[in-house]
């Protein structure tokens, strides 16, 4: 007898799949019926998990810690328990081959000092043996004798087995014989042992012995492996339970701490928000001398400091304020004497040399200028101090535009500019106070002559269910994004070179978002160089409420194509050109 030690055991065969095939029963389908609302309810939960996740950093970094740890975790346990079940097996099927041969050679032995000639003697001998494997341990359940395929003795024996249920023939597998009969030596191959309706793994190893009288013959030892699979089963269980448990355990102090770092957060936030409310003297708790209380006490410095800088702020604010508001209501006492004095030189000024006449008409024009420049910064003065109030009256749009248009129509004819209203059949109605909105108008109509450079100045009107707008556009000189950002800054000017013809403060179209202000509504500009400027006065069609959606775009360019006809004036019957329906 040879066994195989140059390359180690010699393996045969497939190993088995370890499934017992189950019989097929009669198909049955089963569809849950899903409850009224259960699947709104499950979008609202899983619409509830998302806005957790992203509004809480928290989550974040407790669940990618314990996705890693599990993902980390499974590796590692992938790796030891591959090691462990290879090296157990492997350290097992080496043990069971040693005993299998030393098995095999005491079987030798035996058959070798039997005086057997007859069948029955031999298969006494035979069946004597393998019976005294029964009590043989070390994990063997069983042991078959096959005749050879090369016997050509006369003597022949039944194949006697061990008394155990499994069918221990249905093991060895023709691979395996052939191996055996073949090469001789030891071989073997793994097997799936039917247990009680289970499967357990084994192994099979074959061998050939020589019988007397009966010639050769193949013995085949079956080994179970159901303590080491056990035995791994129970290792797999620790590591399983104690990676969970390390897993849960990381989440937690994950959680713990990340809750005891960002709680300084969260109070900064909390903080700032008082602070943008307008508390002022909130400030943070500060605990320790730590990280933590540094970015604490940083936070709290410049808290202090923003006070401070608010506070001197707002100091020069009021000053400001009340020192427009004292000068301006000081200079109307003299501007009214001055003005009387100037009206009576102008009213003689026919009277006076070409020289003389001429001063009187310049003085005349700028007490106008003058007195304008005052009325205006009196009006600011009511917007700071909040005594701003509407004048309220229901009011076709149409109208105050056609007022407007009349108004500056001696400026657009001087300018060489046509204005063209675009506005829709239907009455234009809402609650404003016509005095501040007609200064609105005259404000941007103004200007839009003004820098048209003699091209048309378009108005459209256009409303809604709740909100009425006026857009007033020129075809000039326009201007870039960033000064449609300050246009409605107060004193701010685009170009304070320019020649003015009609020059102001600065104030007007400061005045004119505050107005619109008032109203709940909003005034909006754009503006590109070259192609013009637009202005989108937005109002509330109801005192009191808000505007919702504009009718109008701010850009021009958005708007559908429409009929335009010319204004000629307030009484005009083909004063308003048409809009598509869209437009009304």
């Amino acid at each position: 007898m040879s066994r195989d030690v140059d390359g180690g055991p010699h393996v045969v065969g497939v190993p088995a799949t370890g499934s017992v095939p189950q019989p097929a029963g009669p198909a049955t389908t089963y569809r849950p019926r899903t409850r009224p609302g259960l699947r709104v309810r499950l979008r609202r939960k899983v619409l509830s998990l998302a806005g957790r996740w992203r509004s809480s950093l928290s989550v974040r970094v407790v669940t990618f810690t314990i996705v890693g740890g599990l993902v980390a975790l499974a590796l590692l346990g992938g790796v030891i328990s591959t090691q462990i079940r290879d090296g157990l097996y492997d350290e097992r099927v080496g043990q069971m081959l040693e005993d299998a041969a030393l098995r095999t050679q005491d079987a030798q032995q035996n058959f070798d000092n039997a005086v057997a000639t007859t069948s029955q003697q031999v298969q006494q001998t035979a069946n004597d043996w393998v019976r005294t494997l029964e009590r043989a341990g070390s994990g063997l359940v069983g042991a078959i004798l096959m005749r050879s395929p090369q016997a050509t003795s006369s003597v022949t024996i039944a194949e006697p087995t061990t008394n155990t249920p499994i069918p221990l023939r249905e093991l060895v597998r023709d691979e395996l014989r052939d191996a055996v009969g073949a090469e001789g030596g030891q071989h073997w191959q793994p097997v799936s042992l039917p247990v009680a309706g289970d499967d357990e793994p084994g192994i099979v190893v074959g061998s050939t012995v020589t019988l007397p009288a009966a010639g050769p013959y193949e013995l085949y030892l079956v080994y179970t492996l159901e303590p080491e699979e056990q035995t791994i089963s129970l290792v797999l269980r620790v590591l399983a339970v104690g990676a969970v448990s390390l897993v849960l355990l990381l989440g937690a102090m994950t959680w713990l701490i990340t809750r005891w770092v960002l709680h300084p957060v969260r109070q900064a936030a909390f903080t700032a928000e008082r602070l943008a409310d307008g508390l002022l003297d909130e400030r943070m708790e500060v605990r320790g001398r730590d990280e933590l209380a540094l970015l604490g006490e940083s936070f709290n410095e410049m808290a202090t400091s923003l006070q401070d800088q608010i506070e001197r702020m707002e100091e020069l604010s009021r000053l400001q304020q009340r020192f427009v508001s004292d000068v301006s209501h000081e200079l109307r006492t003299p501007l009214t004497t001055i003005r009387m004095a100037g009206e009576l030189i102008h009213d003689a000024k026919d009277s006076f040399d070409p020289a003389v006449r001429r001063s009187a008409e310049l003085l005349h024009t700028q007490l106008d200028r003058f007195e304008s420049m005052l009325a205006d910064l009196l009006e600011i003065s009511r917007f700071d101090a909040g005594a701003a109030v509407l004048d309220v009256e229901e009011r076709d749009m149409r109208e105050l535009v056609a007022r407007v248009v009349d108004l500056t129509a001696i400026l657009a004819d001087r300018k060489g500019s046509v204005v063209r209203v675009h506005a829709p059949e239907r009455p234009c109605s809402a609650d404003v106070d016509p005095r501040r909105v007609e200064r609105i108008l005259r404000n941007l109509v103004s200007n839009a002559i003004e820098h048209g450079e003699g091209r048309p100045i378009d108005i459209t009107i256009a409303l809604n269910a709740t909100t009425v707008a006026v857009r007033v556009r020129d075809h000039g000189v326009g201007m870039s994004p960033d000064a449609a950002a300050h246009v409605f800054d107060r004193f701010w000017r685009g170009d304070p070179a320019r020649a003015r013809t009609t020059g102001g403060t600065g104030l007007g179209l400061s005045i004119s978002v505050e107005d619109a202000r008032l109203h709940g509504g909003s005034l909006q500009a754009w503006g590109r160089p070259g192609v013009g400027a637009a202005f989108l006065l937005t109002l509330p069609r109801r005192a009191g409420a808000r505007h919702g959606t504009s009718p109008l775009p701010l850009s021009p360019e958005e708007d559908p194509p429409t009929t335009v006809r010319e204004l000629v004036g307030p009484g005009d019957p083909t004063a308003w050109s048409g809009l598509t329906e869209e437009g009304r």
